[in-house]
């Protein structure tokens, strides 16, 4: 489902109308007709203020279900962890945190050394070059 689809079906099932709806968010309901219809599209601002007067997430307006939801083999283990004592949950926390930190660093490392080996390779040949151009202007010298 998209948007417009989205917003229309929480706005029918809060029980607004279109006018109700421009009303609490601030805009004029001709607004609300081009974001229902898919002519125009909310900024940020107004997703925010959307979702507060539909008594929902920013989430919830923007994404499908299954698109933010965890992959099945994830949601199990989440599901038994939100059944955990809150230390324990705490210490779920901050493992995932962990390896959620580590594996970006390796992400931001890789895209580091995929622009510094290109750089250094250039910098060998080129003082490669200036070796052999020197050792040749020496021996012409002779």
């Amino acid at each position: 489902m998209e948007f417009p689809e989205r917003l229309t079906a929480l706005r029918k099932a809060r029980g607004l109308t279109q006018q109700a709806l421009a009303n609490a968010v601030n805009l004029a309901v001709l607004q609300i007709r081009r974001y229902e219809g898919g002519t125009s599209q909310p900024t940020l601002d107004v997703i925010r203020r959307l979702a507060i007067a539909l008594g929902v997430s920013a989430d919830m307006l923007v994404f499908d279900k299954q698109e933010r939801a965890p992959a099945d083999v994830l949601r199990y283990q989440f599901e038994t962890v939100s059944r955990m004592s809150p230390h324990e949950q705490d210490v779920v926390r901050e493992l995932l945190d962990a390896v959620i930190v580590k594996n970006q660093l390796a992400g931001a490392l890789e895209r580091v050394s995929s622009v510094i080996k290109p750089a250094a390779k250039e910098k060998k040949i080129s003082s490669t070059k200036s070796a052999s151009n020197a050792r040749r202007l020496a021996h012409a010298g002779r």
